[in-house]
């Protein structure tokens, strides 16, 4: 059966082949709460779908409008076979529930690097989302430029205390990299952004090739909290 869990997941599981990610507009923070629910009353009436599924995450938006998606995937094919078989009745319940949700797409991704200080304890508060992208397709280059995000942290000379972790992923179109960040509180990471340097790194030259590295695109920003998480029992 599935299972409501309020645990967040853990993003360095070594089963996961296929992390995905997909980001729904819903237009309030009423409506926010609402597909919330309906999402958690569709999945809990049905058995789990897959055994290739490790676990089906929400996030509501701090802009009052979006709901971030995160799903734990052994492989793709294991996706698809969900797709063929159980995901539109589910989605259909949804939106008898929740009329009018625009689906903004679906991210496919790879598990690279994780970061995070040893024995920390902390329960996020915030979930962080930075999406970068690139002038296409280049996965040398995505490895490149999170290694070289990895060897400015390793050099950071003013650590940001509210950080608790940073998942990075690439995109199976090679033209992607996705921060999975979890912070200590939202207040935490606002305060880290207005801190003296560009972003949350500070002024060095390692986090200046970051920010300049060649082919980078654009890198966009968003803030979720903790919604819902859902796990075979």
């Amino acid at each position: 059966m599935t299972r409501r869990t309020d645990t967040h997941p853990d993003l360095t599981r070594p089963e996961i082949g296929a992390p995905f990610f997909s980001t729904w507009r819903v237009g309030t923070p009423l409506r926010q709460k609402q597909s919330v629910e309906a999402i958690a009353d569709t999945w809990e009436r049905r058995p789990w779908p897959a055994d290739g599924l490790l676990g089906y995450y929400v996030y509501t938006g701090q802009d009052g409008s979006t709901l971030l998606h995160y799903s734990q995937w052994a492989s793709e094919q294991a996706y698809e076979a969900f797709v063929k078989t159980h995901r539109q009745e589910r989605n259909d319940e949804i939106d008898t529930a929740v009329p009018d949700i625009e689906r903004l797409g679906l991210g496919r991704y790879r598990p690279y690097r994780s970061a995070r200080r040893e024995g920390d304890r902390r329960v996020p508060g915030c979930i962080v989302i930075v999406d970068v992208e690139f002038e296409g397709p280049d996965p040398d280059r995505q490895r490149a430029w999170v290694d070289a995000v990895f060897e400015a942290l390793e050099s950071e000379p003013n650590p940001r205390p509210g950080g608790i972790s940073g998942h990075f992923h690439l995109s199976t179109d090679g033209a992607r990299v996705l921060n999975y960040a979890e912070w200590e509180s939202t207040q935490a990471h606002i305060e880290a952004l207005a801190a003296p340097g560009d972003g949350i790194g500070s002024s060095t030259e390692l986090w200046h090739r970051v920010q300049t590295w060649p082919g980078l695109r654009s890198s966009t920003v968003s803030r979720y909290d903790y919604a819902l998480g859902l796990v075979p029992d």
